[in-house]
């Protein structure tokens, strides 16, 4: 199972000059970049791990990809992430977010069902990565 959070995540996996020339848009739109990952890509996780600080005053995208290359290396099974902020509202808002790195396996979710009173039914999500420990979700 593929999992589709973000921009582009219905395409295939962005190279690295794609993820070059979205660095350059961003940049060029005077958004600050930053790097974030994971090993639980529940949709609703939205508080990973940030790779260093966000990279407010970098104007090279060469330098903002060396960031990107060396959290895949210090984490190559987890899930990473490239964030860029607009910040004309006065606040944190992502204006783009798409992922620059997954596991080689990805496991996916198993809905579980929940009967309710009144034949309410709910449903949830659990990811099968959650049933390893953590760090060691994605590792085979």
């Amino acid at each position: 199972m593929r999992i589709t959070q973000g921009t582009f995540s219905y395409l295939p996996e962005l190279t690295d000059e794609e993820i070059e020339l979205q660095i350059r848009y961003a940049l060029g739109n005077g958004w600050p970049l930053s790097v974030e990952f994971t090993d639980d890509p529940h949709p609703r996780n939205n508080l990973w791990e940030m790779w260093g600080l966000p990279m407010f005053d970098l104007t090279d995208p060469a330098a903002v990809l060396y960031e990107v290359n060396e959290c895949r290396r210090a984490y190559p099974g987890h899930y990473i992430r490239l964030n860029a902020y607009d910040a004309r509202y006065g606040r944190q808002t992502t204006a783009l977010s798409f992922l620059v790195h997954r596991p080689a396996e990805e496991p996916g979710f198993r809905l579980a069902l929940q009967e309710g009173p009144d034949r309410q039914v709910r449903y949830t999500l659990h990811p099968y990565a959650l049933d390893r420990p953590k760090g060691d979700r994605y590792r085979r």
